[in-house]
């Protein structure tokens, strides 16, 4: 039965639940589950605190977990990146009271605050740079008001928060962050997870693309093939009226309404789109 971690809260916990009840497993319908058993599907799902996900993960008591990109990196532990999972999407960067920092050099000698100790500390000395890292369990945006550092390191949304405290970015980021699924790095030849991992990349399909279906003139397919070729091929079949043929094709969700514009255009009718619950590609 494969193990799996959950994020029990935060904002992975409610995406990450929705994704797995999509790929078809049961979840649980409280928070104060802490274990659920999926006998059907074969797995145990366990709701723990999505900075833990990836020390039991390593630590091989689970097998595999969902977390964040930047608290598997900030663990040190040994598990590994699986699959990004395409939500949760956030930068990890420097930042500091405004026009005060420009690039990552102006760090030298300086304090850093973040919750993120390892990743920072090991993001600095790989670029040569002696900063102090003042470890902050939260709200590190008002560490340098406080006078406890002079710039932070943390995971960046909308920068709203920084603007507020009176902060700015500085620098490249020290990464790009998203929801990924984790396993330990002795995990690697599983059917469970071959399993598992084939569902989850079945709803990041169904969420990217649709299916679009339309009529085409025979004369204007070969336009219409190059506005629409599908995930791999489209499907094309004669209508009962001469001259026209039926298309079916995947495409990606965010260009449905330009691409039905244009085969408009070319001619097409009946243009139609239908949502993907899940697939398997």
């Amino acid at each position: 039965m494969l193990r799996i971690a959950v994020p029990n809260k935060g904002s992975l916990s409610e995406p990450a639940t929705r994704m797995l009840r999509e790929a078809g497993y049961r979840q649980r319908r409280e928070t104060r589950e802490l274990v659920l058993v999926d006998e059907a599907n074969e797995v145990e799902f366990f709701y723990i605190r999505p900075r833990d996900v990836a020390v039991y993960v390593g630590a091989g008591t689970v097998d595999v977990g969902i977390t964040g990109r930047d608290l598997l990196l900030d663990s040190g532990v040994n598990a590994v990146e699986h699959r990004p999972l395409g939500f949760a999407r956030s930068t990890f960067r420097f930042a500091a009271p405004k026009g005060q920092m420009s690039q990552l050099s102006d760090l030298t000698g300086k304090r850093v605050a973040t919750s993120y100790d390892y990743l920072v500390k090991k993001y600095l000395m790989d670029h040569e740079i002696p900063a102090e890292v003042v470890h902050l369990d939260g709200a590190v945006e008002s560490s340098v008001r406080l006078g406890v550092a002079d710039a932070i390191a943390d995971v960046v949304e909308t920068g709203s928060t920084l603007r507020t405290a009176g902060l700015e970015t500085f620098g490249e980021p020290l990464l790009k962050s998203e929801a990924v699924l984790i396993r330990n790095a002795e995990l690697e030849n599983s059917k469970d997870l071959d399993v598992l991992d084939g569902r989850l990349e079945g709803v990041i399909v169904a969420r990217s693309w649709v299916i679009m279906d339309y009529d085409c003139p025979e004369a204007q397919l070969t336009a219409a093939v190059k506005l629409t070729p599908g995930y791999q091929s489209p499907t094309i079949s004669p209508l009962h009226e001469d001259g026209w043929v039926a298309v079916r094709a995947m495409v990606e969700r965010e260009d449905i309404n330009r691409v039905m514009d244009q085969l408009h255009d070319a001619g097409a009718r009946g243009i139609i789109v239908t949502p993907i619950l899940t697939s398997r590609i």
